[in-house]
């Protein structure tokens, strides 16, 4: 199989006379990810309090109808189920709408679908299911679900349930006739139903406003749930989602919550230290990996759990779950990179009745990432299969399944990845009518690998102010990308090989004036043949080492360019 080259892309150029200039660099970095003059402020300056539903799109008529359907409810006693989603995303935003409900003195019960036996969201199936473990509830309210469940809200409404949904995926041509719906693309699953659980304590309750006593909820706890969730979904760290993050992240720092202290110590990380990639790399993929392979209920009672003892057993069972998660995921992966070599066609699709439906998201995943092709993957059944998709940037993924409706049970999900669900019986024509589109729609252009650079600066301009000056952007994810620089003509001092699997890449470059330390993970291959002395051009970003007290920075490798050899 022909595998991409890195293209470069050099979005924005610095005049650079002497010395860096911090403001005029953050200046350049803000115009690169599309962030305004007018909009700058409010960038640098997260504030909560600007935060609002109507600022995230929600429609305010919807979402007051909610309130009004929840606050009856709560008077009258009725059985409430919050229904939510086996990720992190589903399972944080169940977590905050079941606390919330319950501190304002509702009778409801979570529900998380198994995602073997009940599948992606609300469905007949599930709505079944739950009535005969919780028995049947007047409301249920849909967490990072239900956008595009026709059929299950159609169904409760036959059995006398009234349905909200909150989610945040892409809706279909035809709403759900649900009660009310609490909508936005513009947040996580997590963040929509924190939106509602604000709405819901701005209201007195009921037995203390007969009283005359105010009740409210603080959702100070909540935040910290909200940035787990926004930073596992992989939304845009900008507008209100870069708020609710900078500051869910200090709540996270700070946290209490005797479950996430017990995951932290069973993976090894302090709180204190945790970031962006801590969360995306270590604690998400623990909460997640229940809902994968086991049942997610476990991560949810985890999240909510105020007995200590418990919430060290279930973070063991957790890290337990995931570790066996990690070898199906690489043995999964390696078979299905078996069956998708030497393929031609631009769209990698791959089928096997052994895959297990938790992972096959992540296989498509690592594919996209290995060939840079956009990647469906399918854990065949007997009669009904289910698929996993992922994209690669500026192709729909979501938009492009849709297109084979005619032949899906159902679809659902986000432009980057989705998901399906197809009869058996019609995989094979799916296949075709997909590499047909595939052909058509994907151009040369979408399927080249490009790393997109934010300028180039001479290496000797690198030092800890720069440094410094990069985190007022921070917290750094999607939308808004660790900064990344070009320096070119360097001359390697000294490379070594290092890690366990042999598979790093460490050396010392100068530009004649200044040098620096730069590690280059799974670089090997890439610098196979470069030797000390050769002159190249590194792409890179900054990260600070930290030993004894002393502060240096150094240079993580994203690409290289070997521009001449040592004769």
């Amino acid at each position: 199989m022909k595998t991409t080259l890195t293209n470069w892309e050099i979005l924005g150029s610095l005049k650079i006379k002497k010395n860096l200039e911090a403001d005029k660099l953050i200046d350049l970095l803000l115009k690169n990810r599309k962030i305004s003059k007018n909009d700058t402020s409010d960038f640098l300056n997260p504030n909560l309090k600007k935060i609002s539903a109507k600022s995230v799109g929600i429609n305010m008529k919807e979402l007051n109808k909610s309130v009004e359907r929840i606050r009856k409810a709560i008077a009258s006693k009725e059985k409430i189920v919050v229904y939510g989603d086996y990720d992190v995303d589903g399972i944080a935003g169940t977590a905050i709408l079941w606390e919330s409900l319950r501190d304002a003195g509702a009778d409801v019960m979570p529900y998380i679908p198994n995602r073997i036996e009940e599948g992606y969201g609300l469905s007949v199936k599930g709505i079944e299911d739950l009535e005969k473990t919780l028995g049947r509830p007047a409301l249920i309210i849909t967490v990072d679900n239900g956008i595009v469940a026709n059929d299950a809200v159609f169904f409760a409404k036959e059995r006398g349930i009234d349905v909200i949904i909150t989610d945040h995926h892409v809706p279909s041509s035809a709403l759900p006739d649900a009660y009310s719906i609490v909508h936005t693309t513009s947040l996580c699953g997590a963040g929509v139903a924190y939106m509602l659980s604000r709405a819901i304590s701005n209201f007195p309750r009921f037995a203390q406003a007969s009283r005359g006593e105010q009740f409210s909820i603080s959702n100070d706890s909540h935040l910290e749930l909200v940035a787990l969730a926004t930073v596992a979904d992989l939304v845009p760290l900008t507008q209100a989602n870069r708020s609710l993050l900078y500051f869910g992240l200090k709540n996270l720092r700070e946290s209490m919550r005797p479950g996430l202290l017990a995951l932290f110590e069973e993976a090894g990380i302090k709180k204190e230290e945790i970031s962006v990639y801590t969360i995306g790399h270590v604690i998400a993929p623990r909460l997640n990996a229940m809902g994968r392979l086991e049942n997610a209920m476990d991560s949810l009672r985890l999240l909510c759990t105020t007995d200590p003892k418990r919430a060290r057993l279930l973070a063991i069972k957790l890290g337990d779950t995931n570790r066996s998660r990690q070898k199906l995921t690489i043995d999964t992966f390696m078979h299905a990179k078996s069956r998708v070599k030497g393929n031609s066609k631009k769209l990698l699709f791959v089928k096997h009745d052994s895959y297990e439906q938790g992972i096959i998201g992540l296989v498509a995943g690592r594919l996209t990432e290995e060939y840079f092709l956009p990647s469906i993957v399918v854990s065949k059944g007997k009669e009904i299969s289910r698929a996993s998709a992922r994209s690669v940037s500026g192709f729909n993924i979501i938009e492009f399944i849709r297109k084979a409706s005619d032949l899906l049970v159902d679809a659902g999900g986000h432009p980057m990845a989705a998901g399906f669900t197809v009869k058996t019986e019609n995989l094979t024509a799916l296949e075709k009518k997909f590499q047909k589109f595939a052909e058509e729609m994907l151009t040369e252009e979408l399927l080249k690998r490009k790393l997109r650079i934010d300028c180039e600066i001479p290496l000797r301009s690198l030092n800890i102010e720069v440094y410094d000056s990069l985190s007022k952007l921070e917290p750094f994810g999607m939308g808004n990308p660790t900064p990344v620089f070009v320096s070119r003509g360097l001359n390697i001092y000294d490379l070594r090989i290092v890690g366990a699997d042999q598979r790093h890449i460490k050396i010392v470059c100068s530009d004649g004036e200044f040098s620096i330390e730069a590690m280059y993970f799974n670089g090997v291959e890439k610098l196979r043949g470069i030797k000390i002395g050769d002159t190249v051009d590194i792409a890179y970003s900054l990260v600070l080492n930290e030993w004894n007290g002393n502060k240096k920075i150094e240079l993580r490798i994203k690409d290289l360019i070997h521009r001449g050899k040592d004769h």
